[in-house]
């Protein structure tokens, strides 16, 4: 069987051009109709795979679980270069692990997936349930929240916990801010990008003086701990990381955690919007817990969709991909692609219960192998969170939903619920 990846050969190799986008440059597209870009294109140009330009230079766009297999094959791609500087200034950090190829990639991987072990998972899921537990331990009579904005500086707390990044009761909701930002600021211009570059900085000179302090001996941290480790991580030199990027990459564990907020606001307005869901996961064991996880991060827009660069010259489905060109793979279209997922605009955790769920065909935070590729290496940490999060939500907790607009806008990247989700009457479950 031949396989549809073939090194380009001018003379044997039959080349199709690639469908282009109609406009001179479509930035102003991006930002305007935001996750619904690379699908509203494949639609329109009936091809799974385009050309467009994005900030001036040309971007192909892909989408598929083929479409995955390629784009997750280190001989074809690396991520070197693929990040524009605006997002490593927020979102990610300069010389993160994102940013890295090839064994440098696979060393620094390594350190995140030292971190993710049954133990260290064990001790996240405590601290989750007893973050929550706290954060509504007294409740008031006819008491009010924001889920988004608490769920922030719970997120926020969580974090640095387990981290064991030390965090002062009244440092919670700015440093949690400042961590939202950062994600905030990804499809962001104007206020809100300049917000996310202001909070970058914000948390890197707090996350510095942190590790100085801890690689001097003025704080003692506890051994095998995500701030003990990074701060003493040695590349193959013998030397610690340079402290600039063992900051960033502290903040690479905690800036998700974060941003989990997120997709928890998004699982409480599954279980107000889709009661019958809501009683079985109050009902059923693990099991369902883990698909109505599952379905919140296929069903609701998170990541719309990941980079990388072309390394090497090479034809697919006949068409010429040449090196350093910026590629697209489609996220949020793949997770409502019919051809996956039967009735994708249908909310339903039962799914899972049968899909035969891949490294390729569902990649809502990344696809391919976690040490291999960049497939998000906090992945179990947010599959976690978010477990321990809906039961608490679910079983723990009584409340009222009041009249609010629940729109989730598809333009808006991340997505926002305008009103955060207010609940009121809260009251514990015994």
């Amino acid at each position: 069987m031949v396989s549809p990846i073939e090194r380009c050969d001018y003379f044997m190799t039959l080349r199709i051009e690639i469908p282009r986008d109609e406009q001179i440059d479509s930035t102003l597209c991006l930002l305007k109709e935001g996750y619904r870009f690379i699908p509203n294109r494949r639609r329109k140009l009936q091809s799974d795979l385009f050309e467009t330009t994005l900030y001036g230079q040309k971007v192909i766009c892909m989408s598929g679980k083929e479409a995955a297999e390629v784009f997750y094959q280190t001989d074809y791609f690396k991520r070197k270069g693929a990040a524009p500087k605006r997002i490593q200034k927020t979102l990610f950090g300069e010389h993160g692990v994102q940013t890295l190829d090839d064994e440098s990639h696979k060393r620094r991987k390594a350190l995140f997936m030292s971190l993710f072990t049954p133990e260290h998972l064990d001790t996240l899921k405590q601290i989750t349930s007893t973050c929550w537990e706290q954060a509504f331990l007294t409740l008031e009579p006819k008491s009010e929240i924001n889920l988004f904005e608490e769920a922030k500086k719970i997120m926020c707390q969580v974090a640095c916990q387990w981290a064991n990044v030390p965090l002062k009761a009244t440092e919670i909701e700015n440093v949690a801010n400042d961590l939202w930002s950062l994600v905030d600021a990804f499809g962001a211009v104007g206020v809100r990008y300049w917000q996310g570059r202001v909070a970058r900085k914000r948390c890197e000179r707090w996350i510095e003086k942190i590790i100085s302090s801890v690689r001097s001996g003025i704080t003692q941290v506890e051994k095998n701990t995500p701030l003990f480790n990074i701060a003493f991580y040695n590349e193959q030199d013998g030397k610690n990381l340079d402290i600039k990027v063992a900051a960033v990459e502290l903040i690479n564990i905690l800036r998700p955690i974060v941003a989990i907020s997120l997709y928890i606001t998004f699982g409480a307005l599954a279980l107000y919007q889709y009661p019958k869901v809501k009683k079985r996961l109050q009902q059923s064991e693990d099991d369902y817990t883990r698909m109505f996880t599952q379905e919140v991060r296929r069903f609701y827009p998170f990541t719309p969709f990941v980079g990388a660069r072309v390394r090497n010259e090479f034809v697919w489905s006949g068409h010429l991909f040449k090196p350093n060109t910026l590629v697209l793979l489609d996220v949020y279209g793949m997770n409502h692609d019919h051809r996956i997922w039967g009735n994708p605009s249908e909310f339903a955790p039962e799914r899972f219960a049968e899909k035969n769920v891949t490294k390729y065909n569902f990649i809502p935070q990344g696809g391919g192998e976690f040490i291999k590729n960049h497939r998000c290496a906090g992945e179990i940490v947010t599959i976690t969170v978010m477990e321990q999060s809906f039961d608490f939500l679910a079983r723990k907790l009584s409340y009222t939903v009041p009249k609010q607009k629940l729109d989730v806008s598809l333009n808006r990247m991340p997505p926002m619920l305008k009103t955060g989700f207010i609940m009121t009457d809260l009251t514990r479950r015994e």
